[in-house]
């Protein structure tokens, strides 16, 4: 058993693993981004939005990001998760298998 306290600090960090699963969160400042057109993982990525508005953009297609937003990015598939609103965006991620 993992018992891990969620706190989002600046940027992307790791929160927790195992060799079949990894936990991490993330924060993006108003106006920024993370990935982009050629980013893609080996793993499966749950994003679970606790905080914030923002824009994930998967394959090409635009998906609205809101406080309680969960959103699957399978294994391969190209994304970019933006913030286009005046508060930071907080996400909780889910890979499988761990991807960092």
């Amino acid at each position: 058993m993992k018992h891990v306290e969620v706190r989002v600090k600046p940027g992307f960090n790791v929160l927790a693993e195992t060799k079949k699963s990894q936990a991490a969160t993330m924060a993006i400042k108003p106006g920024d981004s993370e990935g982009g057109p050629d980013n893609k993982h080996h793993a499966d990525q749950w994003l679970y939005v606790m905080a914030g508005e923002g824009e994930a953009i998967v394959e090409g297609e635009s998906i609205e990001l809101y406080e309680g937003t969960l959103l699957l990015i399978t294994a391969g598939e190209t994304h970019q998760i933006k913030n286009n609103s005046d508060e930071t965006l907080r996400t909780l991620n889910i890979y499988a298998p761990p991807e960092f």
